[in-house]
Protein backbone atom coordinates (compact mmCIF):
# COMPACT_ATOMS: atom_id res chain seq x y z
CA UNK A 1 0.00 0.00 0.00
CA UNK A 2 0.93 3.31 -0.83
CA UNK A 3 2.11 6.10 1.33
CA UNK A 4 -1.10 8.83 1.94
CA UNK A 5 0.16 12.65 1.53
CA UNK A 6 -2.22 15.28 3.21
CA UNK A 7 -1.97 18.61 2.27
CA UNK A 8 -3.66 21.74 3.18
CA UNK A 9 -5.56 24.17 0.95
CA UNK A 10 -5.89 27.90 2.43
CA UNK A 11 -8.06 30.23 0.12
CA UNK A 12 -9.78 33.73 0.01
CA UNK A 13 -11.62 35.69 -2.51
CA UNK A 14 -14.60 37.52 -2.80
CA UNK A 15 -17.69 35.91 -1.79
CA UNK A 16 -20.46 35.13 -4.56
CA UNK A 17 -23.05 32.41 -4.26
CA UNK A 18 -21.64 29.13 -4.97
CA UNK A 19 -17.49 29.27 -4.16
CA UNK A 20 -17.43 26.96 -1.54
CA UNK A 21 -19.12 24.60 -3.67
CA UNK A 22 -17.07 25.02 -6.50
CA UNK A 23 -13.65 24.18 -4.92
CA UNK A 24 -15.19 21.56 -3.21
CA UNK A 25 -16.44 20.33 -6.08
CA UNK A 26 -12.95 20.57 -8.01
CA UNK A 27 -11.51 18.34 -5.21
CA UNK A 28 -14.14 15.85 -5.22
CA UNK A 29 -13.19 15.21 -9.14
CA UNK A 30 -9.64 14.63 -8.65
CA UNK A 31 -10.25 12.23 -5.77
CA UNK A 32 -9.10 14.21 -3.08
CA UNK A 33 -10.46 12.67 0.28
CA UNK A 34 -11.11 15.63 2.36
CA UNK A 35 -10.34 15.09 6.11
CA UNK A 36 -11.16 18.99 8.01
CA UNK A 37 -12.87 22.29 6.42
CA UNK A 38 -13.20 25.44 8.12
CA UNK A 39 -14.59 28.41 6.39
CA UNK A 40 -16.11 31.90 7.11
CA UNK A 41 -18.18 34.43 5.52
CA UNK A 42 -17.51 38.16 6.48
CA UNK A 43 -20.39 40.27 5.72
CA UNK A 44 -18.23 43.74 5.92
CA UNK A 45 -15.44 42.80 3.45
CA UNK A 46 -17.48 40.58 1.35
CA UNK A 47 -14.88 37.93 1.20
CA UNK A 48 -14.41 34.33 1.55
CA UNK A 49 -12.19 32.64 3.61
CA UNK A 50 -11.82 28.88 3.84
CA UNK A 51 -9.00 25.90 4.85
CA UNK A 52 -9.50 22.44 3.46
CA UNK A 53 -7.18 19.78 4.43
CA UNK A 54 -7.11 16.88 2.67
CA UNK A 55 -5.24 13.51 1.66
CA UNK A 56 -4.43 11.56 -1.79
CA UNK A 57 -5.49 7.67 -1.01
CA UNK A 58 -8.17 8.89 -3.79
CA UNK A 59 -6.31 10.78 -5.73
CA UNK A 60 -7.16 10.21 -9.62
CA UNK A 61 -4.42 12.83 -10.91
CA UNK A 62 -0.47 13.65 -9.93
CA UNK A 63 -0.21 16.38 -7.56
CA UNK A 64 1.07 18.74 -10.22
CA UNK A 65 -1.86 18.10 -12.20
CA UNK A 66 -4.18 19.06 -9.32
CA UNK A 67 -1.73 22.30 -8.75
CA UNK A 68 -2.68 23.21 -12.45
CA UNK A 69 -6.67 23.11 -11.57
CA UNK A 70 -6.28 25.11 -8.56
CA UNK A 71 -4.72 27.51 -10.30
CA UNK A 72 -6.79 27.48 -13.14
CA UNK A 73 -9.84 27.68 -10.66
CA UNK A 74 -8.40 30.29 -8.37
CA UNK A 75 -8.21 33.19 -11.66
CA UNK A 76 -12.15 33.63 -12.34
CA UNK A 77 -12.50 33.42 -8.43
CA UNK A 78 -10.15 36.42 -8.08
CA UNK A 79 -8.86 33.85 -5.03
CA UNK A 80 -5.58 34.01 -3.44
CA UNK A 81 -4.36 30.84 -2.01
CA UNK A 82 -1.80 29.17 -0.50
CA UNK A 83 -1.40 24.51 -1.11
CA UNK A 84 1.23 22.49 0.13
CA UNK A 85 2.48 19.17 1.34
CA UNK A 86 1.87 18.74 5.40
CA UNK A 87 5.35 17.62 5.79
CA UNK A 88 6.92 20.94 3.81
CA UNK A 89 6.43 22.82 7.22
CA UNK A 90 7.67 26.37 7.09
CA UNK A 91 11.19 27.75 7.75
CA UNK A 92 11.27 30.33 10.03
CA UNK A 93 14.06 32.62 11.69
CA UNK A 94 13.78 33.61 15.50
CA UNK A 95 14.74 37.12 16.09
CA UNK A 96 15.46 37.92 20.36
CA UNK A 97 17.88 40.24 22.30
CA UNK A 98 18.55 39.43 25.73
CA UNK A 99 15.02 37.47 27.17
CA UNK A 100 15.77 33.92 26.57
CA UNK A 101 11.57 32.74 28.03
CA UNK A 102 9.88 33.07 24.94
CA UNK A 103 12.92 31.42 22.46
CA UNK A 104 12.97 28.52 25.02
CA UNK A 105 9.56 27.92 24.32
CA UNK A 106 9.60 27.34 20.87
CA UNK A 107 12.79 25.51 21.23
CA UNK A 108 11.68 23.24 23.23
CA UNK A 109 8.44 22.58 21.25
CA UNK A 110 9.84 22.54 17.99
CA UNK A 111 12.25 20.01 19.30
CA UNK A 112 9.20 17.64 20.46
CA UNK A 113 7.97 18.12 17.02
CA UNK A 114 4.85 19.81 18.26
CA UNK A 115 5.69 23.19 16.15
CA UNK A 116 5.87 22.08 12.70
CA UNK A 117 8.53 24.46 11.72
CA UNK A 118 11.97 24.45 10.70
CA UNK A 119 14.02 26.66 12.92
CA UNK A 120 16.83 28.09 10.72
CA UNK A 121 18.56 30.54 12.20
CA UNK A 122 18.23 32.76 15.72
CA UNK A 123 19.40 36.26 15.35
CA UNK A 124 20.28 39.04 17.84
CA UNK A 125 21.85 42.27 18.75
CA UNK A 126 23.00 40.06 21.67
CA UNK A 127 25.37 37.02 22.59
CA UNK A 128 22.74 36.62 25.18
CA UNK A 129 21.00 33.69 24.06
CA UNK A 130 24.07 32.47 21.58
CA UNK A 131 24.96 29.49 24.25
CA UNK A 132 21.36 28.26 24.31
CA UNK A 133 21.09 28.03 20.32
CA UNK A 134 24.53 26.69 19.92
CA UNK A 135 23.26 24.12 22.12
CA UNK A 136 20.61 23.51 19.85
CA UNK A 137 22.59 23.25 16.90
CA UNK A 138 21.04 26.33 15.05
CA UNK A 139 23.38 29.13 13.49
CA UNK A 140 23.24 32.09 15.70
CA UNK A 141 23.82 35.27 13.98
CA UNK A 142 25.38 38.23 15.84
CA UNK A 143 23.92 41.61 14.76
CA UNK A 144 24.24 44.42 17.04
CA UNK A 145 22.62 47.27 16.42
CA UNK A 146 25.13 50.40 16.24
CA UNK A 147 24.14 53.85 16.54
CA UNK A 148 23.30 55.35 12.97
CA UNK A 149 23.42 51.53 10.89
CA UNK A 150 20.14 50.44 11.85
CA UNK A 151 19.58 50.08 7.98
CA UNK A 152 22.25 47.90 7.53
CA UNK A 153 21.46 46.19 10.14
CA UNK A 154 18.10 45.13 9.02
CA UNK A 155 19.52 44.74 5.60
CA UNK A 156 21.75 41.71 7.12
CA UNK A 157 18.38 40.39 9.15
CA UNK A 158 16.70 40.26 5.75
CA UNK A 159 19.51 38.83 3.52
CA UNK A 160 19.28 35.54 5.91
CA UNK A 161 15.63 35.71 5.82
CA UNK A 162 16.02 35.07 1.84
CA UNK A 163 19.29 32.84 2.01
CA UNK A 164 17.48 30.27 4.23
CA UNK A 165 14.38 30.77 2.10
CA UNK A 166 12.36 31.47 5.55
CA UNK A 167 8.44 31.80 5.57
CA UNK A 168 8.04 33.87 8.62
CA UNK A 169 10.11 35.98 11.31
CA UNK A 170 9.55 35.53 14.68
CA UNK A 171 10.30 37.99 16.97
CA UNK A 172 10.59 36.49 20.31
CA UNK A 173 11.20 39.38 22.70
CA UNK A 174 13.61 40.95 20.07
CA UNK A 175 14.07 44.52 21.69
CA UNK A 176 14.31 46.56 18.22
CA UNK A 177 11.26 48.53 16.58
CA UNK A 178 11.47 47.56 12.88
CA UNK A 179 11.89 49.59 10.33
CA UNK A 180 8.50 51.13 8.16
CA UNK A 181 10.45 49.46 5.57
CA UNK A 182 11.38 46.40 7.08
CA UNK A 183 7.69 46.14 8.49
CA UNK A 184 6.33 46.60 4.88
CA UNK A 185 8.68 44.05 3.11
CA UNK A 186 7.46 41.48 5.65
CA UNK A 187 3.99 42.05 5.85
CA UNK A 188 2.01 38.88 7.05
CA UNK A 189 5.44 37.09 7.66
CA UNK A 190 6.57 38.78 10.98
CA UNK A 191 4.81 37.93 13.89
CA UNK A 192 5.39 39.85 17.40
CA UNK A 193 4.68 39.35 20.57
CA UNK A 194 4.29 41.53 23.48
CA UNK A 195 2.51 42.22 27.28
CA UNK A 196 -1.04 43.21 27.22
CA UNK A 197 -2.41 44.86 29.80
CA UNK A 198 -6.09 46.80 30.15
CA UNK A 199 -5.61 49.26 30.67
CA UNK A 200 -2.61 49.69 28.36
CA UNK A 201 0.97 50.93 29.85
CA UNK A 202 3.33 52.25 27.32
CA UNK A 203 6.71 52.86 27.83
CA UNK A 204 9.53 51.80 30.17
CA UNK A 205 8.53 49.52 33.35
CA UNK A 206 4.92 48.55 31.96
CA UNK A 207 4.88 45.92 34.88
CA UNK A 208 5.80 48.91 37.86
CA UNK A 209 3.35 50.86 36.16
CA UNK A 210 0.76 48.05 35.98
CA UNK A 211 1.49 47.24 39.82
CA UNK A 212 0.88 50.85 41.00
CA UNK A 213 -2.25 51.11 39.10
CA UNK A 214 -3.59 47.62 40.90
CA UNK A 215 -4.41 45.99 37.25
CA UNK A 216 -6.75 43.06 37.74
CA UNK A 217 -5.84 41.17 34.58
CA UNK A 218 -2.76 40.56 32.94
CA UNK A 219 -1.63 38.83 29.81
CA UNK A 220 0.11 38.73 26.33
CA UNK A 221 -0.57 39.58 22.36
CA UNK A 222 0.92 37.64 19.76
CA UNK A 223 0.13 39.77 16.44
CA UNK A 224 1.02 40.34 12.58
CA UNK A 225 3.61 43.04 12.29
CA UNK A 226 2.96 46.43 11.02
CA UNK A 227 4.40 50.22 10.76
CA UNK A 228 2.09 51.30 13.46
CA UNK A 229 3.93 49.85 16.75
CA UNK A 230 2.43 46.75 18.36
CA UNK A 231 -0.92 47.69 16.64
CA UNK A 232 -0.82 44.34 14.05
CA UNK A 233 -3.47 42.41 13.20
CA UNK A 234 -3.80 39.98 16.72
CA UNK A 235 -3.70 36.46 15.80
CA UNK A 236 -3.67 35.49 19.82
CA UNK A 237 -3.99 37.05 23.15
CA UNK A 238 -3.88 35.44 26.49
CA UNK A 239 -4.83 36.93 29.49
CA UNK A 240 -5.20 35.51 33.16
CA UNK A 241 -6.70 37.25 36.58
CA UNK A 242 -4.14 38.71 39.37
CA UNK A 243 -5.17 40.87 42.28
CA UNK A 244 -3.30 43.11 45.10
CA UNK A 245 -1.30 40.61 46.66
CA UNK A 246 0.76 40.20 43.31
CA UNK A 247 4.07 41.46 43.15
CA UNK A 248 5.59 43.27 40.99
CA UNK A 249 8.17 40.21 40.18
CA UNK A 250 5.17 37.70 40.38
CA UNK A 251 3.24 39.78 37.85
CA UNK A 252 6.67 39.76 35.56
CA UNK A 253 7.00 36.03 35.93
CA UNK A 254 3.49 35.29 34.76
CA UNK A 255 3.59 37.65 31.87
CA UNK A 256 6.58 35.48 30.83
CA UNK A 257 4.18 32.36 30.74
CA UNK A 258 1.69 33.82 28.71
CA UNK A 259 4.36 35.45 26.16
CA UNK A 260 5.60 32.08 25.64
CA UNK A 261 2.24 30.44 25.53
CA UNK A 262 0.72 32.84 22.74
CA UNK A 263 3.81 32.99 21.09
CA UNK A 264 4.12 29.61 20.64
CA UNK A 265 0.22 28.86 19.40
CA UNK A 266 0.54 32.32 17.01
CA UNK A 267 3.35 30.41 15.36
CA UNK A 268 1.67 27.52 14.99
CA UNK A 269 -1.37 28.42 13.75
CA UNK A 270 0.80 30.38 11.28
CA UNK A 271 2.45 26.97 10.04
CA UNK A 272 -0.73 25.45 9.93
CA UNK A 273 -2.34 28.11 7.47
CA UNK A 274 -4.92 28.82 9.80
CA UNK A 275 -4.54 32.60 9.57
CA UNK A 276 -5.50 34.83 6.88
CA UNK A 277 -5.21 38.26 7.04
CA UNK A 278 -8.70 40.35 6.62
CA UNK A 279 -7.41 44.35 6.19
CA UNK A 280 -6.29 45.06 9.97
CA UNK A 281 -7.69 41.73 11.75
CA UNK A 282 -7.40 38.39 11.08
CA UNK A 283 -9.67 35.24 10.39
CA UNK A 284 -8.71 32.43 12.20
CA UNK A 285 -9.79 28.78 10.50
CA UNK A 286 -9.68 26.11 13.29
Amino acid sequence: MSEINHYILTWQCPDTSGVLAKVAQNLFEHGAFITETAQYSDPDTDTFFSRIAFDDRNMTVPMTEFSRGIEELATPLNMQYQLRNVEDVPNIVIAVSKDDHCLVSLLTKWKANVLPVNIVAVVSNHRDCQPLVDWHDIPFHYLPMKQGQKAQQEAQMLAIIEETQADLLVLARYMQILSDDMCDKLRGHAINIHHSFLPSFKGARPYHQAHKRGVKVIGATAHYVTADLDEGPIIVQEVKPINHAFTIEQMVHLGHDLEAVALCHAVKMHAEQRICLNGDKTIILT
